[in-house]
């Protein structure tokens, strides 16, 4: 599976892609409105580009993440 640093490459270039910027994030930032700000279509590609790049998505996987940490705890297969 990606290392950690891999999975945040790919969130930071899915951000910039859907023009929220090259944005600061650590793994307390949340997913949506304090943190990144993602909408519900955002979530639902950013779910699809996790997918596309690591052939699953933590969104698909029962509880949904709030913040980057869930994210990279699924990868990690801690979640």
């Amino acid at each position: 599976m990606a290392d950690a640093s891999t999975i945040e490459a790919t969130i930071r270039d899915f951000l910039v892609r859907s023009k929220k910027g090259d944005v600061e994030f650590g793994p307390e930032t949340s997913l949506y409105e304090e943190g990144l700000g993602l909408d519900s279509l955002a979530t639902a590609e950013l779910s699809a580009t996790l997918e596309d790049e690591f052939g699953s998505d933590p969104f698909s996987a029962g509880e949904l993440p709030q913040t980057i940490g869930d994210i990279l705890d699924f990868y990690a297969g801690v979640a």
